[in-house]
Formats: C-alpha cells, structure tokens, sequence
C-alpha cells in the first residue's frame, strides 16, 4: 500500500500553506497592480533605475511570458520581467521588478547565499527528479534502505530552499529599501509595495514546509519498515 491516512496529516497542512500563501500573493499582485505608482515609472524603468543607482550596467532588462515568472538569470546577467510587470507603471509591478533588480545587486555584490544557492541547482534538479521517485519505489517495494535513500537525494531540495530563504528574503529588503531611496517609490507607496513583496515571501516558506513534511512522512514510513 503506498498511500496511507498519515500521509494526508503530514500533507494537507502543508498543502493548505502553500495555497494560501499563493491566494494571498495573487490578491496582493492583483489589488496594488490597479493602484498606479506617482512617480509613474513602469516596471522596466524601476529595475534599470535600481541598476543604474547601483552602478550595474552590465545587465539587461528583457520581458518574458508568463504571470509573475519575473526572474534574475545571474549566468547571462539578465533580468526578465513579466508580462504584467514589464510595461506596467503600477505599484505591484514596481515592487516585484525591484525585487528581481534586488537579486542583481546580489550577484554583482558577490553574496553569498545567492551564490551557495547556484551551486546547489543541480543537486537540486537530481534530488527533485530522482529522489522522489525512489522513495516512492522503496515505499512500493517495501525497501526502506531504498527509502532513505531516496530520502537523502530529495533533501538536497530541502537544503536548496532552505537557502533560497535568505536570498530572497534578503532581495526583498533591499527593493523595499532602495525603491525608496532611489525615489522609485514615495515612502507613501511602500506599503502596497510591502504588502505584495510580503505576500510572494510566503511562498518560498511554505515550499520549504511542503518539502520537509514530504520528506518527514517518507522517513517515518522507511522507519516503520525497518522495525518490522
């Protein structure tokens, strides 16, 4: 039997997490997106404002498909902004476009945990592909050693957002920050920028819950097994 009622106690709880971080960013994204920023810069302008106020140059702002699959791509110093935050001048679009601005001071400043966290993508991308399905497998074959370790490649994407916290933790204050001090916002408009920022923060903590209860149930699984 590979699925249990444990498995839903250690499951649910996380996965009630997870939607509500993501209800709370898009209502957050959808209410400051109506709310236009007075300074009236688009969200493009506000990263290469951002930049340019860091002594960055060498990055280049580019949009992309998709709703808020903004992102920094630091191995051809790219930042790609979303349709919805690209060419708008709202408050919502300003606070996520410094946010990903925010993660290119990070790279050209050399910190740490960002570059810990690249380091980490492809333990990352094995643990995430591979480890699941092995502990799936040993759950299956009734193999607990199989199970841990299984276990043990999927932890390596529990450490990955682990360390993704601080870096976008961190990425976040410096937009709330500098957006700000840069005069892409009035210390008025921080609130609404907080609010999205704050909300979309979220998401990375309940990845990590999602992740460690996934990782929990399996091991307590594997542990029953090995007391047979």
């Amino acid at each position: 039997m590979i699925f249990d009622p444990t498995y839903f106690v250690f499951i649910l709880p996380a996965l009630a997490l997870s939607l509500w971080a993501s209800w709370r960013t898009h209502s957050a994204f959808k209410k400051y997106s109506q709310v236009r920023t007075l300074r009236g810069l688009t969200g493009a302008q506000a990263a290469k404002e951002m930049l340019y106020r860091a002594g960055i140059t060498d990055v280049q702002v580019v949009p992309t498909n998709g709703f808020l699959s903004d992102h920094y791509n630091p191995a051809n110093k790219t930042l790609a902004l979303s349709e919805a935050t690209y060419a708008s001048n709202s408050v919502a679009a300003v606070g996520v476009a410094c946010h990903e601005a925010g993660h290119a001071i990070q790279h050209a400043e050399g910190y740490k945990p960002m570059w810990l966290r690249s380091a980490l993508v492809p333990t990352a991308n094995l643990g995430s592909s591979a480890g699941y399905l092995v502990m799936l497998g040993g759950l299956f074959f009734h193999a607990p050693n199989l199970i841990y370790f299984g276990a043990l490649l999927f932890s390596a994407v529990l450490l990955f957002q682990i360390v993704t916290l601080p870096v976008e933790f961190d990425a976040t204050a410096r937009a709330k920050r500098l957006a700000v001090e840069t005069g892409v916002v009035l210390p008025q408009e921080r609130a609404g920028m907080d609010k999205v920022l704050n909300a979309a923060a979220m998401t990375y903590v309940a990845a990590v819950v999602s992740t460690l209860m996934t990782l929990l149930y399996y091991l307590l699984r594997a542990s029953a097994m090995s007391r047979r």
